[in-house]
């Protein structure tokens, strides 16, 4: 479970980053330009925690799945950024592909042959 607490703090810690990033207009504005640097700086580091319990393919795929679609949210609502059904599509690929890669690391029952 904390593996899963330091990629959500990983994710948010991401979005914000990334925000501040478009906020700091090419690192031309103090704060967001700080707000980048604190942003990424605790995303690879909570990532970098999280992948002590969970695999590396599933804790990035969820970080980067999520994190794509919170930023493309964000972008919508804050910048207006252009929102119809490709974008609607692609997110949901993205999120549909999230989840197959954690049923991928499901462990699967082993089948006994009959005697």
């Amino acid at each position: 479970m904390k593996g899963y607490i330091a990629l959500g703090i990983s994710i948010i810690s991401e979005v914000f980053g990334t925000t501040m990033l478009k906020l700091s207009e090419g690192f031309t504005i103090l704060f967001p330009s700080i707000g980048v640097i604190v942003g990424f700086g605790l995303a690879f580091y909570y990532l970098s925690l999280c992948l002590k319990t969970i695999p590396l393919s599933l804790a990035y795929a969820i970080w980067a799945g999520v994190g794509t679609a919170l930023t493309a949210l964000i972008g919508v609502l804050l910048w207006r950024d252009p929102f119809n059904i490709i974008t609607l599509v692609g997110l949901l690929l993205v999120i549909g592909g999230v989840a197959l890669l954690n049923a991928s690391n499901s462990p699967e029952k082993v089948m006994k042959p009959s005697s």
